[in-house]
């Protein structure tokens, strides 16, 4: 079953998109560094991301200084919710620099 799903890879890349494993959304050559699952908030022009890969865990953001990003979401915030109790959630946008590529 397709899900909403996006990782991060050690290069900077936010990948997205409706797969069935977290996998399926790297290209050859990358190194995933986290990932989870995402939906839409146009209400506040917001990407919110959540969870983790089962095979790859948690975005590990501190290992990123620049987040590149389709150009097609420019000016959308990114939100990742921890929601585990312990950790704020983590303000993508505001937390790294953004870069956005065709």
């Amino acid at each position: 079953m397709n899900l909403p799903k996006f990782i991060i890879t050690l290069d900077g890349y936010f990948r997205f998109g409706q797969v069935n494993q977290h996998k399926h959304l790297l290209k050859p050559g990358d190194q995933c560094i986290g990932g989870g699952y995402y939906h839409f908030d146009f209400v506040s022009n917001r990407i919110l991301l959540d969870r983790e890969s089962y095979d790859f865990g948690r975005p590990k953001w501190h290992l990123l200084e620049i987040l590149k990003v389709p150009s097609t979401y420019r000016g959308m915030r990114i939100v990742y919710s921890y929601d585990d109790g312990f950790h704020d959630d983590f303000n993508v946008s505001e937390e790294l620099n953004i870069e956005y590529y065709d």
